[in-house]
């Protein structure tokens, strides 16, 4: 009977065993929820202000000795350094054909550099005028090499005295200086010396 007993103790298992056994799946726990992370939120930094550059205003007029002339010629400027007070700025023609350096006689152009006042001349055929020391050695040089003329009698002057007083000639028409009005080059007639450096720019 004992023997009987655990055989069908047995079957039965087996019998529970093919029924529910494969078939049988056991419950898996989820994966725990982790956080999101939130980003810290942004607080936004100020830029540092670039600092404010003032530019001096130009003087109306010339009060000064003048101490430096600077030309630009691409702006059609001339700026005048003076002893005391602001630049004055004046508004420029040039040779008739600007671009590029002055090469030679009649090419129209105005020269290039750092040049010299070496003359004032109160009886100049544009009202006055203030003759610069072109050509230079090196200009001298250059021309010689390329077999021309390096021209010369290059100025700041006024305006053609044949013209009326008060009129300015439109355009570049010089034939290789610079001119300003009558007044302006009254201006700086008066307050310039021999011997005052003039830097052309192109």
């Amino acid at each position: 009977m004992r023997l009987i007993a655990i055989l069908a103790f047995l079957a039965a298992g087996w019998i529970a065993w093919t029924s529910w056994g494969p078939g049988l799946r056991l419950p898996v726990p989820a994966p725990p929820t982790l956080p999101v992370p939130v980003p810290p939120p942004t607080v936004p930094v100020p830029l540092p202000k670039p600092p404010r550059i003032t530019l001096p205003k130009p003087a109306p007029q010339i009060t000064s000795p003048v101490e430096r002339i600077l030309i630009e010629k691409a702006a059609r400027r001339m700026t005048i350094f003076q002893r005391d007070g602001n630049p004055r700025v004046m508004t420029i023609a040039l040779g008739f054909a600007p671009a590029g350096d002055k090469v030679r006689q009649g090419d129209g152009k105005t020269p290039e550099g750092i040049f010299k006042v070496d003359r004032l001349n109160d009886q100049s055929k544009f009202h006055l005028s203030l003759g610069l020391n072109y050509p230079r050695p090196q200009d001298r040089k250059r021309a010689k090499a390329a077999g021309v003329d390096p021209g010369g009698d290059i100025m700041i002057h006024g305006q053609p005295n044949q013209v009326p007083e008060g009129y300015r000639v439109k355009g570049d028409w010089t034939a290789g200086c610079i001119a300003v009005t009558n007044a302006e080059v009254a201006e700086i007639f008066a307050h310039a010396k021999i011997g005052t450096e003039v830097e052309i720019r192109p």
